[in-house]
């Protein structure tokens, strides 16, 4: 079983992980997590739990595990928007075709004003890349 497991282990949390490294090598051959840093995935901090120095290995699986966290939560974060768009379609039919007076009463005001509130942030980032285009063009 030991041959199996991995040298490093990342429990994630809300803003990172806490990294352990995977020790197998005792008497009773339990597996022990020996906890090496806490990693915030924001900024990119790293740090060595107590008094410990990272070990070259340990930084570089930080560091790997890091760049794949922050590549799956940018996948993650993307999917979250396109399936608002479905949302959104959703929504529109449910209106349409199911809502009651009282629903509406109850979601249209909230909905519209963000509806509202994106359509103006996305349209002015829209329009600071056109102009952003426009001047590398020139």
């Amino acid at each position: 079983m030991g041959e199996d497991l991995p040298d490093f282990y990342f429990r994630v949390k809300e803003n990172g992980a806490l990294a352990f490294r995977v020790n197998t090598e005792n008497r009773q051959r339990r597996i022990e997590l020996d906890h090496i840093a806490t990693i915030n995935v924001n900024n990119g901090n790293v740090r060595a739990t107590g008094d410990r120095d990272l070990t070259g290995d340990e930084q570089a699986a930080i560091d790997d595990w890091l760049a794949s966290r922050r590549e799956v939560l940018a996948g993650r974060e993307l999917d979250d928007i396109l399936r608002a768009v479905d949302h959104l379609n959703l929504t529109a039919h449910w209106v349409q075709s199911k809502a009651t007076d009282a629903q509406l009463d109850a979601m249209t005001d909230p909905l519209l004003l963000a509806m509202h509130d994106l359509r103006s942030v996305l349209v002015r980032k829209k329009a600071d890349r056109i102009g952003r285009e426009r001047s590398d063009d020139a």
